[in-house]
């Protein structure tokens, strides 16, 4: 890896110009040796490692719903999106109430 920058990084409005990387070019590439003795993120900053992985995706739930696929009656669809965001909700709460026993 050179660290060069793209033809196309230097058109205007798009990725940074010459000057810029003019300016961040004394970061010297790395040596073999260093290469060898770096240590993974996760081992270096454990805490914020941890934090990250956290942080990923929804929290998890006792009972999570299942993905299905079922086909509707176009007006029925229509009907509970004219209701606004959270409409697939509200269908699983009408369908969870006329259940059987």
């Amino acid at each position: 890896m050179t660290g060069k920058p793209t033809r196309k990084e230097f058109e205007p409005g798009r990725g940074y110009t010459k000057e810029d990387w003019d300016e961040v070019s004394d970061n010297p590439e790395w040596t073999e040796e260093e290469l060898k003795t770096a240590k993974p993120f996760a081992e270096v900053f454990p805490e914020l490692a941890e934090s990250i992985r956290r942080a990923r995706g929804r929290p998890s739930v006792e009972a999570p719903k299942q993905v299905v696929s079922i086909r509707l009656d176009p007006d029925v669809i229509a009907k509970f999106k004219a209701t606004g965001k959270g409409w697939q909700s509200r269908i699983n709460d009408v369908l969870k109430k006329a259940k059987v026993g």
